[in-house]
């Protein structure tokens, strides 16, 4: 199957919230550590979307979600958030690549994440940053996507269970005109 890659604007945000906020819930229920503890009510995930709807619309976040064939279920996300400081403009953070647990191992993460880069180089973006927590399945996916690891810090984040566990950031760099 082919996985399909949109990006969303602000209306399409609005359009999808509902299948973003379950593809969150389920994430997070899973175990995956995206900032958001057990128990994530519905309401909750989807008001979390909402709140990104001023940094799509102002362009500042870019965000695209994936489907396996053309009328699959939403089934991942991605997005970058670029830098809007002056001294900043040529960096993005990688935010909230996820999937499905149901799709998982079929390659749409890395789709997700080859997309989301070339999409920044073209926009002249240079240097992508993310941060993930160690030891996890996203980790592998970034190392074998040709990231950088550029460190390790203990207790950053709680899992969805609440237990601290110590994050790694990574960073790539982009081809483009360096000054």
């Amino acid at each position: 199957m082919t996985i399909m890659i949109t990006r969303l604007s602000a209306a399409g945000l609005r359009a999808h919230r509902d299948e973003l906020a379950a593809l969150l819930h389920a994430v997070v229920a899973d175990g995956s550590s995206l900032g958001f503890l057990a128990g994530l009510a519905p309401a909750d995930a989807a008001a979390w979307w909402d709140s990104l709807l001023p940094a799509v619309e102002d362009g500042s976040l870019a965000l695209w979600v994936s489907r396996t064939g053309a009328d699959g279920p939403l089934d991942g996300t991605v997005s970058w958030y670029r830098e809007s400081k002056p001294n900043g403009r040529h960096r993005a953070e990688l935010r909230k690549l996820m999937v499905h647990p149901d799709s998982r191992g079929r390659g749409t993460a890395r789709a997700l994440l080859a997309h989301a880069e070339s999409e920044a180089a073209r926009a002249g973006v240079l240097l992508l940053f993310l941060d993930t927590e160690t030891g996890s399945g996203a980790e592998r996916v970034y190392r074998s996507a040709g990231w950088t690891e550029a460190g390790t810090i203990p207790d950053y984040a709680t899992d969805p269970a609440g237990r601290l566990h110590p994050t790694t950031l990574f960073y790539k760099r982009l081809p483009g005109v360096r000054g």
